[in-house]
């Protein structure tokens, strides 16, 4: 074997191994009520950032459809997040609410906290592990 073709060849390999143990996120948003508009989901990785949606790691965007619908974030580097998901009926981009505060569309924390104010990251985090993947987070839509 020539030289060339011998690195190749184990870079390919370990390409393969590294894209292998690079976790995917599954998340799967519950209580869907109807099929207005789409589900938007924001992925975090930092406190300060935390429900800015331009300023997230990531955004997903799926139809709503009654009931179920799932998204998938794949190549995440391991490390502490947390996730925003809302029921964008109206194809905005943006969570509405009322006085600026209390959501007039359907939204879901990942954890599933019961808050009363401003969501913190702290309440919704978990962490995503190396070698641990899928990793799946299920969140209810609260209307």
């Amino acid at each position: 074997m020539t030289s060339h073709l011998l690195t190749f060849l184990l870079s390919a390999t370990t390409a393969t191994t590294v894209l292998a143990q690079t976790p995917t996120l599954q998340v799967s948003l519950t209580g869907i009520q109807h099929d207005r508009g789409s589900m938007r989901v924001g992925l975090y990785s930092d406190p300060m950032t935390f429900r800015k949606e331009a300023q997230a790691v990531s955004i997903q965007q799926v139809p709503a459809q009654p009931g179920t619908a799932t998204v998938s974030f794949s190549a995440l580097p391991p490390g502490r997040y947390a996730i925003m998901a809302y029921h964008d009926e109206d194809g905005n981009g943006e969570l509405n609410r009322r006085f600026g505060m209390f959501p007039t569309e359907g939204y879901g924390l990942s954890n599933n906290p019961t808050v009363s104010g401003p969501p913190a990251f702290e309440d919704s985090a978990f962490e995503v592990v190396a070698g641990e993947s899928p990793t799946s987070v299920r969140i209810d839509i609260r209307y």
